[in-house]
């Protein structure tokens, strides 16, 4: 069971970025999934997450506006597309879900994927 985080990158401010959050050895589909993200020398704050099917996303106040959040179950990949980036958005940034293999529930976290953006 895994997440990979990808699609991170360096871009000037006012632009856009596209992350990609994919699994593997289970499927998405019945699983919420957020991302977080830690700035240097910051606590890891959760940003955004979307349902299992889709219908309900959350956004950070940070973010809203900004960042959206989508997910294709065919492709067991969750996304989040950010424009208007800032460079407060200067952050690593990892994908979560809390994932039941046999009966148990076990916390999930991608290998997390840099963002910087320049001013």
């Amino acid at each position: 069971v895994q997440l990979q985080a990808s699609g991170g990158g360096e871009v000037q401010a006012g632009g856009s970025l596209r992350l990609s959050c994919a699994a593997s050895g289970f499927t998405l589909d019945y699983y919420a999934i957020g991302w977080f993200r830690q700035a240097p020398g910051k606590e890891r704050e959760g940003i955004s997450c979307i349902s299992s099917n889709g219908g309900i996303t959350y956004y950070a106040d940070s973010v809203k506006g900004r960042f959206t959040i989508s997910r294709d179950n065919a492709k067991n990949t969750v996304y989040l597309q950010m424009d208007n980036l800032k460079p407060e958005d200067t952050a690593v940034y990892y994908c979560h879900a809390d994932v039941l293999v046999a009966g148990v529930w076990f916390d999930y976290w991608g290998q997390g994927t840099l963002v910087t953006v320049s001013s």
